[in-house]
């Protein structure tokens, strides 16, 4: 395929537009390596310039959806069933015992891409019988990943690191591709969110748990403090963020306090009045 040149100057415009609408951060040692792609993206939608392939993102009344397209081309969607499973494991024992006191839990995984997360999440409430007492959404800018992720269809890689008992019970391989128990999935909410946008973040209402996991670590300080502070204004008092383990929140001054709970840690906002 051929390739489009592609100057610091246009990646510089290209690469702030991107991150105006995603919060994606690239710096001028990444060109090379999007050069590629922006390329490829340009030459689909019939441009034989990067130049004009901005102008028409940019200015055109098309360009928005574009825009998302060539988005979805850029984000990473590396997820598995039971990664990095022990928050999980502490989330699921404290929602169970909040649901058995007769509490309607609400639960948000953000940027759940295929659905690995959530899903995990459902097998977990789902084994301590409280499924039905929680709702679960799961969303993700990339709408291509959320329709697979509502297939329950994933590849032989997302079994990595499933633990014994799951197979069998709550998904099964067929065909060479793991499929999940139907009624799991359905007991999931999928919806396309923008982490960016705190105005949809705020329609949402509040959760006792939200889970964001290795999202910041593609966002400048500042992109990833104010999708903190949206996601720290959706939780209710005394519910928990969880984010990665290499994404710690206490540089960004977050209101948020840091907790260890069984090895795992959290970022919980504070009752009112503490």
């Amino acid at each position: 395929m051929p390739s489009l040149p592609l100057s610091p100057p246009v990646f510089a415009i290209l690469t702030q537009l991107i991150e105006q609408r995603s919060g994606l951060h690239y710096v001028p040692d990444d060109l090379d390596l999007l050069a590629e792609k922006l390329s490829a993206k340009a030459l689909e939608e019939g441009f034989e310039s990067l130049l004009d392939y901005f102008y028409f993102l940019k200015y055109d009344p098309a360009g928005p959806a574009a825009l998302d397209a060539l988005v979805d081309t850029l984000l990473v969607h590396e997820t598995y069933f039971f990664r990095d499973a022990l928050p999980l494991e502490v989330i699921s024992d404290e929602v169970a015992r909040w649901v058995r006191l007769g509490k309607r839990v609400r639960l948000w995984c953000a940027a759940c891409s295929t659905g690995e997360e959530p899903l995990t999440l459902a097998m977990m409430l789902d084994q301590r019988g409280v499924l039905d007492g929680v709702s679960l959404l799961a969303t993700d800018y990339s709408q291509k990943v959320l329709e697979r992720a509502k297939q329950g269809e994933h590849n032989l890689r997302s079994m990595r690191a499933l633990p014994a008992g799951i197979e069998g019970r709550y998904l099964d391989v067929v065909e060479g591709r793991p499929r999940v128990r139907s009624d799991l999935v359905a007991a999931v909410e999928w919806r396309r969110m923008n982490l960016m946008d705190a105005g949809a973040i705020a329609a949402l209402g509040a959760f006792d748990v939200i889970l964001c996991r290795n999202v910041l670590i593609y966002f400048q300080d500042e992109t990833a403090r104010r999708v903190v502070e949206s996601l720290t204004n959706a939780l209710l008092p005394g519910g928990s963020l969880l984010v990665g383990t290499s994404e710690s929140l206490l540089r960004f001054g977050t209101a948020l306090v840091c907790q260890e709970r069984r090895g795992a840690f959290f970022y919980v906002r504070p009752q009112e009045g503490t």
